[in-house]
């Protein structure tokens, strides 16, 4: 056993950042999950460095624990490969929109047609009741939709994106855990259901649980936008030799601070003596901490802020992250040999399990690299599989471009 969802077989339909992402969390939990890839592949694939076309560094976190299924499921033989292969999948994970999957002939309805007890889990960009159903969506859409540029811009000016695909991943973990609670009451009810996870709704929900804020009440008592997390000055703080970021947030921590720090006169003011206070004034606070923040080097507040048990912690670059002690204990970053791309740096499985601990048991696939021997999985013939290939149907990778597929081969293959 490797992972609590080892069994669970899953036919993933998606591309780009959301939908892989949703994939890889139930990969790591030890999904069973068949990356079913146009022939052009992933778009994904060719974004950021690369040692090869078509393993970028993007694809390469995104789809490890997958397996690679080229079909063409505009083709008969590539769509009947794919409904046969519902028969006994436990999900069918899609990011199309749903009139694209209507006109593959795979909405939920054809999905149940073949396996009553399917989870059939869409996202894409809103949600189907509503006058923005057909469009397009994507993270920067999603993004400036819900007002996350707006909420930037009080902090930093012009509007502006998270520096991260946030509404992508957000969406992304949302779907992980519907799948998972859909399969939770499958086990205990036997029947198979549609989940539906729209963009738009969905970060909106995690959005505005900060930002609705006073229009929370109707009619509203005051403007929206949770203030400490719009201020300009929230941020990691200089000091005389590096940054540093602190959160310094309860009573206890305010009154400590201002006693270490030289000012604990400021605990008396009323300004500053609880939230409330706290909330209607950060900005002060803010302006305060960074002007007392810069008087010392970061090790010598992290001393002092450990020594007060005051939330603080050094600030890292992405690369200087690497060498972070606690995550090298924890062993966060590991070192994986691929078979085509050579030695990677790949990110471990957060969480820690007494039981069904979950694995990295496949590194990110090459493009068509496992069609032959999922489709042996599920049940095709030697015969079956060679006409699918030999059609067009189906594609098993290309040796010339470091794809190691044998069409003979067949079983697993944890390379």
């Amino acid at each position: 056993m490797a992972g609590p969802l080892d069994g669970v077989r899953i036919l993933d339909l998606t591309s780009n950042f959301m939908g892989p992402y949703a994939s890889l969390l139930l990969a790591d939990m030890g999904a069973d999950v068949s990356k079913v890839e146009s022939r052009e592949g992933d778009t994904t694939r060719e974004i950021g460095p690369c040692r090869n076309r078509g393993m970028s560094a993007i694809f390469l976190h995104l789809n490890r624990n997958k397996r690679s299924l080229v079909l063409d499921l505009k083709s008969a033989g590539g769509n009947a490969a794919l409904k046969r292969m519902m028969r006994s999948a436990d999900v069918l994970l899609y990011s199309l929109r749903p009139k694209a999957m209507a006109r593959l002939g795979l909405t939920y309805e054809d999905a149940r047609a073949v396996n009553p007890g399917i989870v059939y889990c869409g996202m894409y960009g809103f949600g189907q009741n509503g006058p923005y159903a057909d469009r397009p969506a994507y993270d920067d859409l999603i993004q400036a939709a819900v007002g996350m540029p707006v909420l930037q811009s009080r902090k930093v000016g012009p509007p502006g994106y998270v520096a991260t695909a946030i509404a992508d991943r957000v969406v992304g973990m949302a779907a992980a855990s519907a799948v998972s609670m859909a399969l939770f009451r499958r086990e205990r009810s036997g029947q198979g259901q549609e989940v539906q996870v729209p963009m738009f709704e969905t970060f909106a929900h995690f959005v505005m649980g900060d930002h609705l804020y006073g229009h929370t009440f109707v009619p509203a008592i005051g403007d929206w936008g949770y203030q400490r997390m719009m201020n300009p000055d929230r941020r990691p703080y200089r000091t005389l030799d590096g940054y540093i970021g602190v959160n310094v947030y309860i009573d206890k921590h305010w009154h400590r601070f201002f006693e270490v720090s030289g000012h604990p006169e400021m605990a008396r003011d009323p300004r500053f003596a609880d939230i409330h206070g706290r909330t209607e004034n950060i900005g002060i606070l803010y302006e305060f901490l960074g002007r007392v923040f810069e008087t010392r080097t970061t090790a010598e507040w992290l001393a002092i802020m450990t020594e007060a048990d005051i939330p603080a912690i050094e600030m890292h670059t992405p690369e200087s992250l690497l060498d972070d002690p606690h995550m090298k204990d924890v062993g966060f970053f590991t070192e994986q040999v691929h078979p085509s791309e050579g030695v990677l740096r790949t990110l471990g499985i957060p969480q820690q399990w007494s039981e069904s601990s979950p694995e990295l048991r496949y590194p990110a696939p090459r493009l068509g690299e496992h069609s032959a021997q999922l489709l042996d999985e599920y049940g095709f013939s030697s015969s079956e599989i060679d006409a699918l290939l030999d059609s067009g149907a189906a594609y098993a990778g290309d040796p010339r471009q470091g794809h190691t597929v044998d069409r003979g081969k067949r079983g697993r293959d944890d390379t």
